[in-house]
């Protein structure tokens, strides 16, 4: 039996007694998974991005293990109810227009300690002012920089669109604005370098696009650790007690965790381990986080069909942006088909030693966006579940 398919056995039997669809996490996976973050980060604490967990038991659990502080959410309200629910550090990773939010922040002590926002650009301290109405408490600020790759004098860029900050003397202005200003307090900095933590370097069958990712990764980096510690050094002369400087990602924590000048590491991914993180040279992981959908017909010999699993993931549309059948081994979508709304048909020999009501096993493509699509989580040890914790969306929350 192979490993594939004794996990197969485990997770068929821990949730023999329920229906599919279901949604599980294997502990022993997760944890494993944590540990390795761990050991690649060196001694730089991790900060937990949430939106790649989605989950406040999973959230509590990682947090509780030595080497994890804080956590990254992406949106304010988001960030406001993870304060309210005990969670002390909650960094938002991207820059907010929620009035009623800020209004909330801005008049409670508890959250404003709490919860630190993201900022680029000075239109979005005019923002926060505006929502204050009147509310006295200093809202705690962390900027972000840019951190695309740029080559031929800019006419080509790699990288996500985020900040339009980009060089020391920009992020030094900006913290001037903010120190200048009454009611804020500058106390990070971030940079998320996602075509480097995000982006696989081994493509399956394509080693000459490997190859290229490679070299530009490397070519990336190089160029990042340079800009980014002339950043921290020229926002630490306006800000000499910043109290982090956050990079990283889970596909690259031991190349930023290497930088002196990052003190903390951002990685949330890495604990589930989806379909999106199994193309990396640098690190491997256990996938931890699966869904099961059952066979509801046999249309003919190597065919099977399973009720819904088109769960797409999002970012740019193409193939590896579908779940990925998973066990029973050597499944495939209909190329005519695909994923689908409400049904699913598998083609593969396998197809033919599955029975009406068997579950076929799927990875999602990226972490946390399996919880949009199930309110619970079954948590597996061994071949037990052993409790269930319900998602965000479970908890009756759905930020975007």
């Amino acid at each position: 039996m192979t490993p594939r398919a004794a996990d197969r056995a485990r997770y068929d039997r821990a949730t023999a007694h329920l229906d599919a669809p279901v949604a599980i996490v294997d502990l022993e996976a997760f944890d494993a998974n944590a540990a390795d973050l761990v050991r690649r980060a060196a001694g730089k604490p991790i900060r937990v991005a949430s939106k790649s967990v989605r989950c406040r038991a999973l959230l509590e659990r990682v947090l509780a293990r030595p080497g994890f502080a804080g956590i990254m959410s992406f949106t304010l309200a988001e960030s406001v109810w993870l304060a309210r629910a005990g969670f002390e550090d909650v960094l938002l990773a991207y820059p907010s227009a929620d009035r009623a939010g800020f209004a909330e922040l801005t008049s409670d002590p508890k959250l404003a300690r709490a919860v630190t926002v993201m900022v680029d650009d000075p239109a979005q301290l005019d923002l926060v002012d505006r929502a204050r109405e009147g509310a006295g408490e200093e809202v705690r600020v962390c900027l972000e920089l840019d951190t695309a790759l740029q080559l031929f004098g800019g006419r080509v860029r790699v990288g996500a669109r985020r900040s339009p900050l980009r060089t020391p003397a920009q992020l030094a202005e900006l913290a001037r604005s903010v120190a200048r200003r009454p009611g804020f307090r500058l106390v990070g900095l971030m940079a998320y370098e996602g075509h480097v933590a995000g982006v696989g370097d081994a493509v399956a069958g394509s080693p000459l696009r490997s190859r290229a990712i490679r070299l530009m990764q490397s070519a990336a980096r190089k160029e990042l650790a340079a800009r980014r510690a002339e950043v921290v050094r020229a926002v630490r002369a306006v800000a000499p007690d910043l109290e982090f400087v956050n990079g990283g990602g889970t596909g690259s924590v031991q190349h930023t965790a290497a930088e002196a000048a990052v003190t903390e590491i951002a990685a949330g991914s890495g604990l589930y381990v989806p379909r999106l993180f199994d193309n990396y040279t640098s690190f491997s992981g256990r996938p931890a986080a699966l869904f099961a959908q059952p066979v509801v017909r046999r249309p003919g010999v190597g065919v099977v069909t399973v009720l819904g699993g088109g769960y797409p993931a999002s970012g740019a549309p193409g193939a590896d942006r579908l779940p990925v059948p998973y066990l029973p081994e050597g499944l495939r979508y209909d190329p005519q088909e695909g994923a689908g709304e409400v049904q699913t048909p598998l083609l593969g020999s396998a197809a033919d030693d599955l029975l009406i009501g068997d579950k076929v096993w799927f990875r999602h493509a990226k972490a946390g966006e399996l919880c949009e699509r199930f309110e619970e989580l079954r948590l597996i040890e061994g071949d037990r579940v052993t409790a269930t914790v319900p998602t965000y969306r479970g908890e009756g929350r759905t930020f975007l």
